[in-house]
Protein backbone atom coordinates (compact mmCIF):
# COMPACT_ATOMS: atom_id res chain seq x y z
CA UNK A 1 0.00 0.00 0.00
CA UNK A 2 1.06 3.42 -0.73
CA UNK A 3 0.18 6.71 0.74
CA UNK A 4 0.38 9.58 -1.55
CA UNK A 5 0.49 13.39 -0.74
CA UNK A 6 2.67 15.88 1.88
CA UNK A 7 2.92 15.53 5.66
CA UNK A 8 1.83 19.04 6.20
CA UNK A 9 -1.98 18.28 5.18
CA UNK A 10 -3.62 17.53 8.22
CA UNK A 11 -5.38 14.88 6.16
CA UNK A 12 -2.46 13.20 5.18
CA UNK A 13 -0.66 13.06 8.57
CA UNK A 14 -4.04 11.83 9.83
CA UNK A 15 -3.41 8.91 7.40
CA UNK A 16 0.13 7.98 8.01
CA UNK A 17 -0.43 8.38 12.20
CA UNK A 18 -3.44 6.09 12.06
CA UNK A 19 -1.97 3.51 10.03
CA UNK A 20 1.14 3.38 12.29
CA UNK A 21 -1.20 3.58 15.21
CA UNK A 22 -3.02 0.52 13.87
CA UNK A 23 0.23 -1.07 12.86
CA UNK A 24 -0.82 -1.30 9.05
CA UNK A 25 2.82 -0.98 6.68
CA UNK A 26 2.45 0.69 4.07
CA UNK A 27 4.79 3.30 2.31
CA UNK A 28 4.50 6.95 1.98
CA UNK A 29 5.60 8.79 -1.37
CA UNK A 30 6.12 12.96 -0.47
CA UNK A 31 4.08 14.21 -3.60
CA UNK A 32 2.39 17.46 -3.85
CA UNK A 33 -0.62 18.79 -5.34
CA UNK A 34 0.90 22.00 -5.58
CA UNK A 35 4.47 21.62 -6.47
CA UNK A 36 4.25 18.42 -8.02
CA UNK A 37 0.81 18.50 -9.77
CA UNK A 38 1.43 16.42 -13.53
CA UNK A 39 3.29 13.98 -11.15
CA UNK A 40 0.35 13.56 -8.58
CA UNK A 41 -2.15 13.09 -12.49
CA UNK A 42 -0.20 10.03 -12.69
CA UNK A 43 -1.08 8.42 -9.43
CA UNK A 44 -4.77 10.29 -9.29
CA UNK A 45 -6.09 12.09 -11.99
CA UNK A 46 -8.24 13.90 -9.38
CA UNK A 47 -4.93 14.86 -7.89
CA UNK A 48 -6.37 14.84 -4.34
CA UNK A 49 -4.15 14.30 -1.05
CA UNK A 50 -4.45 11.90 0.96
CA UNK A 51 -4.88 9.15 -2.12
CA UNK A 52 -4.09 5.71 -0.95
CA UNK A 53 -3.07 3.19 -3.81
CA UNK A 54 -4.12 -0.09 -2.86
CA UNK A 55 -2.12 -3.37 -3.57
CA UNK A 56 -4.39 -3.90 -6.73
CA UNK A 57 -3.61 -0.34 -7.76
CA UNK A 58 -7.08 0.90 -6.55
CA UNK A 59 -6.74 4.19 -5.48
CA UNK A 60 -8.47 5.31 -2.27
CA UNK A 61 -9.55 9.48 -1.62
CA UNK A 62 -10.47 10.97 1.56
CA UNK A 63 -8.93 10.25 4.81
CA UNK A 64 -12.24 9.00 6.66
CA UNK A 65 -12.54 6.77 3.95
CA UNK A 66 -8.91 5.63 3.84
CA UNK A 67 -9.37 5.08 7.27
CA UNK A 68 -12.39 2.96 7.23
CA UNK A 69 -11.32 0.62 4.78
CA UNK A 70 -7.76 0.08 7.01
CA UNK A 71 -10.25 -1.08 10.13
CA UNK A 72 -12.12 -2.97 7.86
CA UNK A 73 -9.56 -4.96 5.60
CA UNK A 74 -6.34 -4.31 6.87
CA UNK A 75 -5.98 -3.82 10.66
CA UNK A 76 -6.37 -7.48 11.55
CA UNK A 77 -9.17 -6.29 13.83
CA UNK A 78 -7.43 -3.70 15.55
CA UNK A 79 -9.70 -0.31 15.66
CA UNK A 80 -8.82 3.38 17.00
CA UNK A 81 -12.43 3.75 18.07
CA UNK A 82 -14.16 3.31 21.17
CA UNK A 83 -16.85 -0.17 21.43
CA UNK A 84 -18.98 1.90 24.27
CA UNK A 85 -21.70 3.47 22.29
CA UNK A 86 -21.93 6.92 24.58
CA UNK A 87 -17.80 7.31 23.71
CA UNK A 88 -17.99 6.41 20.13
CA UNK A 89 -20.56 8.79 19.63
CA UNK A 90 -18.15 11.50 21.53
CA UNK A 91 -15.39 10.33 19.22
CA UNK A 92 -17.36 10.65 15.95
CA UNK A 93 -18.63 14.43 17.31
CA UNK A 94 -14.40 15.25 17.79
CA UNK A 95 -12.98 13.59 15.10
CA UNK A 96 -16.09 15.74 13.05
CA UNK A 97 -15.32 19.17 14.59
CA UNK A 98 -11.50 18.33 13.91
CA UNK A 99 -11.79 17.97 10.66
CA UNK A 100 -14.34 20.67 10.13
CA UNK A 101 -11.22 22.90 11.66
CA UNK A 102 -8.66 21.65 9.31
CA UNK A 103 -11.19 22.37 6.21
CA UNK A 104 -12.08 25.96 7.50
CA UNK A 105 -8.21 26.65 8.07
CA UNK A 106 -7.91 25.83 4.94
CA UNK A 107 -10.35 27.79 3.13
CA UNK A 108 -9.08 30.35 5.26
CA UNK A 109 -5.49 30.10 3.60
CA UNK A 110 -7.02 29.66 -0.14
CA UNK A 111 -8.62 32.53 0.29
CA UNK A 112 -5.84 35.04 2.11
CA UNK A 113 -2.66 33.12 0.36
CA UNK A 114 -3.74 31.96 -3.06
CA UNK A 115 -6.54 34.79 -3.90
CA UNK A 116 -5.33 37.88 -5.58
CA UNK A 117 -6.08 40.56 -2.33
CA UNK A 118 -8.15 42.72 -4.69
CA UNK A 119 -10.12 39.59 -5.09
CA UNK A 120 -10.51 38.46 -2.02
CA UNK A 121 -13.84 38.63 -0.67
CA UNK A 122 -13.74 39.91 3.82
CA UNK A 123 -17.61 38.56 4.65
CA UNK A 124 -16.64 35.25 3.39
CA UNK A 125 -13.42 35.06 5.03
CA UNK A 126 -15.43 36.79 8.59
CA UNK A 127 -17.92 33.61 7.57
CA UNK A 128 -15.19 30.95 7.55
CA UNK A 129 -13.22 32.83 10.41
CA UNK A 130 -16.21 32.16 12.87
CA UNK A 131 -17.07 28.66 11.83
CA UNK A 132 -13.62 28.02 12.43
CA UNK A 133 -13.83 29.09 16.15
CA UNK A 134 -16.64 27.33 16.54
CA UNK A 135 -15.32 24.33 15.73
CA UNK A 136 -12.27 24.56 18.12
CA UNK A 137 -14.78 25.80 20.90
CA UNK A 138 -16.98 22.34 20.45
CA UNK A 139 -13.38 20.84 20.14
CA UNK A 140 -12.39 22.47 23.34
CA UNK A 141 -15.54 21.73 25.12
CA UNK A 142 -15.25 18.03 24.46
CA UNK A 143 -11.62 17.67 25.75
CA UNK A 144 -13.15 19.65 28.99
CA UNK A 145 -16.02 17.58 29.56
CA UNK A 146 -14.63 14.11 28.50
CA UNK A 147 -10.72 14.09 29.00
CA UNK A 148 -11.29 10.49 29.11
CA UNK A 149 -12.03 10.35 25.62
CA UNK A 150 -8.49 12.25 24.71
CA UNK A 151 -5.73 10.17 27.09
CA UNK A 152 -4.54 7.11 27.44
CA UNK A 153 -4.12 5.02 24.20
CA UNK A 154 -4.20 7.24 20.46
CA UNK A 155 -7.33 6.39 19.30
CA UNK A 156 -9.25 8.67 16.51
CA UNK A 157 -10.27 11.68 18.56
CA UNK A 158 -7.17 12.06 20.08
CA UNK A 159 -5.54 12.11 17.30
CA UNK A 160 -7.59 14.02 15.04
CA UNK A 161 -7.61 16.77 17.56
CA UNK A 162 -4.08 17.36 17.59
CA UNK A 163 -3.45 17.19 14.37
CA UNK A 164 -6.22 20.02 13.70
CA UNK A 165 -4.87 22.09 16.05
CA UNK A 166 -0.93 21.85 15.25
CA UNK A 167 -2.47 22.39 11.54
CA UNK A 168 -4.11 25.63 12.49
CA UNK A 169 -1.66 27.00 15.09
CA UNK A 170 1.03 26.93 12.33
CA UNK A 171 -0.54 28.89 9.70
CA UNK A 172 -3.64 31.08 11.71
CA UNK A 173 -2.27 31.18 15.03
CA UNK A 174 -2.96 34.79 15.34
CA UNK A 175 -7.10 33.97 14.46
CA UNK A 176 -7.72 30.80 16.99
CA UNK A 177 -5.79 32.01 20.17
CA UNK A 178 -4.07 29.57 22.16
CA UNK A 179 -5.24 31.14 25.66
CA UNK A 180 -8.92 30.77 24.43
CA UNK A 181 -7.78 26.69 24.38
CA UNK A 182 -5.99 25.00 27.13
CA UNK A 183 -7.11 21.25 26.74
CA UNK A 184 -6.09 21.48 23.11
CA UNK A 185 -2.47 23.06 23.73
CA UNK A 186 -1.54 20.11 26.68
CA UNK A 187 -3.18 17.85 24.15
CA UNK A 188 -0.69 18.84 21.19
CA UNK A 189 2.00 18.99 23.20
CA UNK A 190 1.69 15.77 24.64
CA UNK A 191 0.84 13.69 21.46
CA UNK A 192 3.45 15.35 19.09
CA UNK A 193 5.95 13.25 21.74
CA UNK A 194 4.77 10.27 21.15
CA UNK A 195 6.74 8.00 18.81
CA UNK A 196 3.73 7.59 16.03
CA UNK A 197 3.87 11.48 15.69
CA UNK A 198 7.52 12.16 15.56
CA UNK A 199 7.35 9.48 12.61
CA UNK A 200 5.44 11.38 11.00
CA UNK A 201 6.45 14.95 11.21
CA UNK A 202 4.14 17.94 9.40
CA UNK A 203 7.26 18.77 7.10
CA UNK A 204 6.60 20.00 3.74
CA UNK A 205 6.25 23.21 1.45
CA UNK A 206 2.51 23.61 2.30
CA UNK A 207 -0.28 26.21 0.44
CA UNK A 208 2.09 28.28 -1.38
CA UNK A 209 1.97 32.10 -1.03
CA UNK A 210 1.68 34.63 -3.65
Amino acid sequence: MRLIGMLDSPYVRRVAICLDALSVEFTHESVSVFNHFDHFRTINPVVKAPSFVCDDGTVLMDSSLILQYAEAALSDDRTLWSGETIQLEHQYRAVGLALAACEKSAQAIYETNLRPSEKQHQPWLARVHGQLLAAYAGLEQELQQRPQLFNGALNHASIAAAIAWQFTQSVLAPVVKASAHPGLVALSARLEQHPAFLRWPPTGPGVQAR
